[in-house]
């Protein structure tokens, strides 16, 4: 039981039988245990010397063990300790041999995948194996996976995996699609609206990607659909940047108390205040919440709830986002 501590099966017995005792000498160990002598006390010297055990100076010797506690934790955080850094250790030299391999085999880095029923199985496993982040491109008229049908999203959700879905506007117009949205939405589903999507794309944690080597669905190719699986860091960092590109620019969607589906309207209602000008301008000139405050005269909450309706209002997730739209807006 303690091997993985570094305590022999003997040694943990003899350990054991010090701890239900409370002391005892060499003699009382060989009664109990029916070890040779010449053993029992190269085993008690040893618990000695691993701090587990410790002895009185008169003959006969009496051996104690030392608590629990003391002896046995530190050794279990160490053993524990040196097997997450054999895990990280690992991970990296996985990671060399898999980038090698890639740069010597160019079927590492781009794997086809022919077939509806293969591209289903593909899109459910890397949902299935994604821990962090799922992001996703919905055309309207599904290849492989009709609305409705993916419950790997729910389990992922469910395990605290990020969804962000972007959805094209010719998606909601086939039928049942706005209440499976509605659906994704409540589970926990991050989604946003676009007028057009360039290609069919789903993206786990930033390693593994899908998406069409040649059109498919009722407007594209009337053949199987082809798609590429991708692990390779180049491509996949220019597809999540695609991703994200859009992203920036989508209407965000909620789902109101009725159940109805509706964008977040991400057009400030009135014009900036003067104050919202200013405190923006110097927002974007990187000066922080407390000088601007300061300069401004207002109360550092008061600032931050500025902040916070102006990022709504833009449809902003963080205050480098605000910056950015503020600039395409026009509102600086």
């Amino acid at each position: 039981m303690l091997e993985a501590a570094g305590v022999s099966h003997v040694q943990e017995s003899v350990y054991r039988l010090l701890v239900t005792s409370g002391r005892a000498t060499v003699d009382d160990i060989v009664q109990r245990t029916a070890l040779p002598r010449d053993e029992t006390i190269r085993v008690l010297d040893t618990l000695t010397t691993m701090g587990l055990a410790s002895h009185t100076d008169g003959a006969p010797r009496v051996f104690r063990p030392v608590p629990p506690d003391v002896a046995l934790l530190p050794r279990i955080k160490s053993g524990t300790d040196a097997l997450d850094l054999a895990r990280v250790e690992a991970a990296r030299l996985i990671e060399t041999y898999q980038d090698t391999m890639r740069r010597h085999n160019a079927g590492q880095l781009l794997e086809v995948i022919t077939g509806a029923e293969a591209l289903r199985q593909h899109l459910r496993q890397i949902q299935t194996n994604a821990r962090e982040e799922m992001l996703w491109f919905c055309k309207a008229q599904y290849v492989a996976m009709p609305s409705g049908t993916n419950r790997e999203e729910f389990e992922a959700l469910a395990r605290g995996v990020t969804y962000r879905v972007l959805y094209e506007k010719a998606f909601f117009d086939d039928e049942g699609t706005v209440d499976n949205v509605v659906a994704g939405v409540r589970a926990g589903e991050v989604a946003r609206s676009v007028p057009h999507l360039p290609l069919r794309l789903a993206v786990a944690d930033r390693s593994v990607a899908i998406f069409p080597l040649v059109p498919g669905g009722p407007n594209g190719s009337p053949d199987e659909p082809t798609t590429a699986l991708v692990r390779d860091r180049n491509l996949l960092s220019a597809l999540t940047a695609l991703f994200e590109s859009y992203w920036d620019d989508a209407v965000p969607l909620h789902v109101e108390d009725s159940g109805a589906l509706e964008q977040v309207d991400t057009e400030p209602s009135a014009p900036l205040s003067s104050t919202d000008r200013k405190l923006l301008s110097l927002l974007v000139a990187g000066v922080a919440d407390k000088a601007i405050a300061s300069q401004m005269g207002l109360s550092r909450r008061t600032v931050q709830r500025h902040i916070q309706r102006m990022m709504e209002h833009a449809g902003a997730d963080t205050r480098m986002q605000l910056a950015w739209q503020a600039a395409r807006r026009g509102w600086l």
